[in-house]
């Protein structure tokens, strides 16, 4: 059953996104070379404390670690670790949630390390604007597959897999909540969205096949064909007018 969120859950909701925006602004601004993946799990903590968050990946389901640092062919779910060294020409997808006073945001970005290659680039841009598209479908009186339609229509338009496996879905005060939303139409069209509904959506793309399978830490999710993958995610607010959302700083 998919829960409204009341106006006191929504400012929460927001108040968590304004720290999940920190901390991948944070990301953003010193990814490098050199940088590993455990580096910056530790200073997404240490921002997500100083805001009196609680880090929400951290224990969920015993996830070792406050961030998933997934590079290159890791589609979703890597665990940072001290060998896990970024190098020139990698890219590295950070997911982020935070609980704030019981409630969660939850986002996620794709972000380029040093120079990395025009196909590649190409790759992270699109991916981002099929979650915008998306996110232009998250309208009061839509069902749930114009958003999955959006991405899927973004991704063949580039020629670019789709991760089937994984997808987007409804956040609260748990992380996961329903519905869950494909990122590729489907027969059912989905509940209608409601003013109120809070939901988390998050196309994942690749250069090769969206085919994935995950590894032997069971976590990494990685592709088949190890070939490049992109995730954007943001966790937005139905409302009666336009879509609002509530991983960027208010």
């Amino acid at each position: 059953m998919i829960t409204k969120k009341s106006k006191h859950e929504i400012k929460l909701m927001s108040a968590a996104g304004d720290i999940v925006a920190e901390v991948l602004e944070m990301m953003q601004n010193i990814v490098k070379p050199g940088l590993t993946t455990l580096e910056l799990d530790e200073i997404a903590e240490r921002i997500i404390k100083e805001n009196k968050a609680i880090p929400a990946f951290k224990g969920y389901r015993g996830f070792p670690a406050t961030i998933c640092a997934s590079v290159n062919e890791q589609v979703v779910h890597g665990i940072p670790g001290e060998n896990t060294v970024l190098q020139d020409g990698d890219v590295i997808s950070i997911d982020v949630g935070v609980i704030y006073r019981g409630l969660i945001g939850d986002a996620a970005i794709t972000i380029p390390v040093g120079d990395i290659s025009a196909e590649v680039s190409k790759l992270l841009e699109e991916t981002n604007a099929a979650l915008y598209d998306a996110i232009e479908k998250a309208v009061a009186g839509n069902n749930l597959c114009e958003i999955s339609g959006a991405i899927e229509d973004r991704a063949s338009m580039n020629g670019y897999g789709v991760v089937k496996q994984y997808g987007g879905h409804g956040v609260g005060r748990n992380l996961h909540e329903d519905p869950f939303i494909f990122n590729y139409r489907t027969d059912d069209p989905g509940p209608v969205l409601k003013p109120g509904y809070v939901i988390a959506i998050e196309p994942m793309f690749s250069l090769g096949t969206g085919d994935v399978h995950e590894l032997d830490d069971n976590w990494t999710v990685v592709t088949n064909d190890n070939k490049y993958s992109a995730h954007f995610e943001h966790t937005i607010l139905i409302t009666d007018d336009k879509p609002k959302v509530l991983t960027v700083k208010s």
